[in-house]
């Protein structure tokens, strides 16, 4: 299981890193283009823009994995450690319950958008709204990888290279 979560990360992260790449490297050719030539290509603003969405809503479960969004922990703190327990299962479970609602009323508005079609590449916008569903079920994915650990010794996965902790003390 071990080897299946870190081959799963590994894509996410991948595709994360594939994602940025590609849009700096059309924020850039459009920039040098529009200064070099006085000319741009049309279609960047709006496909860096898309890139832009897929990226948040993809790398959404990797910042959830590793204890990167903002949590108020007060309660935790003067809780007796069952009672904490307790609160944090029901924490994952209403976390749990929101992504699924979101992941199918994301398809739901995926689905209507698919007949219009974006100004500059003309592509179904179901594309660029794809992203809400797929997004919201890796955040259920991650979340579900890292619950038994944050239920039960309240904390969320290490890495070295990427530290919450840290992050949020500079």
């Amino acid at each position: 299981m071990e080897a299946l979560e870190r081959a799963f990360v590994a894509l996410n992260r991948w595709a994360l890193i594939l994602l940025l790449a590609a849009m700096a490297c059309i924020v850039f050719a459009n920039v040098a283009l529009r200064y070099l030539t006085n000319d741009s290509l049309v279609w960047a603003e709006e496909v860096a823009r898309y890139l832009m969405v897929w990226l948040t809503f993809l790398g959404a479960g990797q910042v959830l994995r590793f204890g990167g969004h903002i949590a108020i922990e007060n309660l935790h703190d003067v809780l007796p450690d069952a009672l904490g327990r307790a609160l944090r299962g029901l924490l994952v479970l209403a976390l749990l319950v929101f992504f699924c609602a979101m992941a199918w009323h994301g398809a739901m508005y995926a689905s209507a958008m698919r007949f219009q079609t974006t100004a500059a590449t003309g592509i179904s916008f179901a594309w660029v709204y794809i992203a809400i569903p797929i997004g919201f079920g890796l955040l259920a994915v991650h979340l579900l990888l890292v619950a038994r650990r944050y239920v039960v010794e309240r904390r969320m996965r290490q890495s070295s290279e990427i530290d919450a902790e840290t992050a949020a003390s500079l």
